[in-house]
């Protein structure tokens, strides 16, 4: 049996599990390598890839900041989280907000170390990204639209770090082959984005009474709910232009399959949002966005998946 103390710590670190939302940090770990094998350095063997030390320190420090960026967030929310959320709230509320900021400053703390062994620009870059997160926190995110782009444009930092990773190790000639790359890159990431900002404003909606009880200034407070579905509507129509180009222009082998499941599901999620009221409604189509992006990630292996079938061989071998 467990004495009443081992009890609370257990408690305290599940509490702090759900503040730094641990079952994402995967999820991200995996998007940023298979992001790298598929989209970034397709070109490049993935063993290759995955024994990359400098990779590998990128991924980790992108981790732990996006970690403590949850920390940060859950910190100022915490008010608003009573109202939108009372169970995890008061999950959360088993770490003190001491406790919480001594892990913050720990994690970030960890993060610039880390970016100065791998160099001075990892440090500036991981430096400014944590800089964002907080002010993010702090005071964007109660303004509207802003508040929204500026939550997506985070969520999508860490992939641009892998990017300038083989960019900057690339020679002039390489450079020139590679910019035709450039335009799948962009497509992707517009992709992503959208659906980023679709789930943003979705939040907005499903927060309403939080928001409005701690002066939050988004766009369904600011300017009523029906605004707010006129553009979501528009940003998830917007979602057909870089599907086009990856599936008409460039070739993402399998995983079209998965860009025209996504647009039949889009369909359907815009006639449910004009039908929605309720906060459990809206949850509803916030998950929806959610599993999209989810399973984008392990769809990317897709793209190419005699990869896999590479790797199967290369571990029979060992």
């Amino acid at each position: 049996m467990l004495s009443r103390r081992q009890k609370l710590l257990i408690m305290k670190i599940v509490s702090l599990f759900s503040v730094v939302r641990g079952y994402n940090i995967p999820i991200i770990i995996l998007a940023q390598y298979l992001s790298a094998i598929f989209i970034l350095a397709p070109e490049k063997r993935a063993l290759e890839i995955l024994l990359d030390l400098n990779l590998f320190l990128l991924i980790f420090a992108s981790s732990l900041t996006i970690a403590s960026g949850y920390i940060i967030n859950n910190f100022y929310d915490s008010q608003k989280d009573l109202i939108n959320r009372p169970n995890k709230s008061m999950l959360d509320r088993l770490v003190s907000q001491k406790t919480k900021l001594n892990v913050y400053f720990t994690l970030n703390f960890i993060v610039a170390l880390t970016a100065l062994v791998i160099s001075w620009r990892a440090f500036l870059f991981f430096s400014t990204y944590i800089f964002l997160i907080w002010f993010y926190s702090h005071k964007i995110k109660k303004y509207p639209a802003v508040g929204n782009l500026t939550a997506a444009l985070l969520a999508v930092i860490p992939f641009f770090a892998i990017l300038l990773h083989y960019y900057n190790n690339l020679s002039f000639e390489e450079i020139e082959n590679y910019k035709g790359h450039f335009a799948v890159i962009f497509a992707h990431a517009s992709f992503l984005s959208l659906l980023l900002l679709t789930r943003e404003m979705i939040k907005d909606l499903e927060n309403i009474k939080g928001d409005l009880a701690n002066d939050y200034k988004t766009i369904p407070i600011v300017y009523g709910e029906l605004i707010s579905k006129k553009i979501i509507t528009v940003l998830t129509a917007l979602t057909i232009f870089p599907v086009y180009v990856l599936i008409e222009i460039y070739d993402v082998g399998y995983m079209d399959i998965y860009f025209y499941v996504c647009l039949i599901i889009l369909i359907f999620f815009i006639l449910y949002l004009w039908k929605s009221t309720s906060k459990g409604q809206y949850l509803l189509l916030h998950n929806v966005l959610k599993f999209l992006i989810v399973s984008g990630v392990f769809c990317i292996v897709l793209i190419n998946p005699s990869v896999l079938w590479s790797g199967k061989k290369l571990l029979l071998l060992i």
